[in-house]
């Protein structure tokens, strides 16, 4: 019998439970550890997967190509990559129907966006965002209009029934440059900062614009896909763009002014 009170028999049964349950929390621990990382192993095998089923799924039969299409390139004569490149698939041509409204707003005397693409037949509001007043116009065949002087939002969007480019300009302020291009196809893409654009996959001739191109600005360059599988790269030769007459000094020349 201890005389301190304290049963030694059951102090050593307490402490071998107390060893039981540390070394038994750390095999559970590392259980989980162990199972965790098989998880992590096996959901990274399964995406690796997905991701080469679905490369190797091109549809378009390029060797660089995906089952989204494939990634062109559009560069300059100097080799620098060309951005704001406008590329309508019109083989096969989808067609349809817009009704939303865009929008060529006016912002810090420049038009904003300087590139907009649209469908045949629809409208585009030009509200000016500027605390000054624009005179908008266009001379295009595809689209002529005038927007004489205003501020805020003019009530009724300009409809563009007829594809093709529009080209605008501001009789007050010169350097107010912008661009509409209205395609017929639902599938119209613009090369980014990079000068890059995917291509869809079903696509099998293309039309390629710029607004600053050597050629005529209502002409557009037609490649079939094959050629740009062949080369991987389109080369569109560019301009420096000439400087653009108001309606003022037009008036002048026109009337000895």
């Amino acid at each position: 019998m201890n005389v301190s009170g304290h049963n030694p028999v059951r102090i050593a049964l307490g402490r071998l439970n107390m060893i039981r349950r540390a070394v038994g929390g750390v095999w559970a621990a590392s259980s989980m550890a162990l199972f965790g990382c098989g998880a992590a192993v096996f959901m990274t095998s399964l995406v690796y997967a997905a991701d080469n089923s679905s490369s190797s799924d091109s549809g378009n039969g390029s060797g660089n190509g995906s089952g989204n299409g494939y990634a062109l390139q559009l560069r300059d004569q100097h080799g620098a990559p060309l951005p704001d490149v406008v590329v309508e698939v019109i083989a096969p041509l989808r067609t349809g129907s817009v009704q939303q409204v865009a929008v060529m707003d006016q912002i810090d005397k420049q038009f904003q966006p300087r590139l907009l693409t649209i469908m045949q037949g629809q409208a585009v509001s030009f509200p000016n965002s500027d605390d000054i007043r624009h005179h908008v116009y266009s001379f295009s065949d595809t689209k002529r209009f005038e927007l004489k002087l205003y501020a805020g939002t003019p009530i009724q969007p300009i409809r563009f029934e007829q594809s093709g480019v529009v080209v605008l300009g501001c009789n007050i302020h010169d350097s107010m440059v912008g661009y509409i291009y209205v395609s017929k196809s639902k599938d119209v893409l613009t090369t980014n900062q990079l000068g890059s654009v995917q291509i869809p996959a079903y696509a099998q001739q293309v039309a390629i614009w710029h607004a600053l191109q050597t050629r005529d600005i209502d002409t557009r360059r037609i490649v079939t896909v094959t050629e740009l599988q062949q080369s991987g790269s389109v080369i569109v030769e560019t301009q420096t763009p000439a400087p653009r007459n108001t309606f003022s000094e037009m008036f002048k020349e026109h009337h000895g002014h």
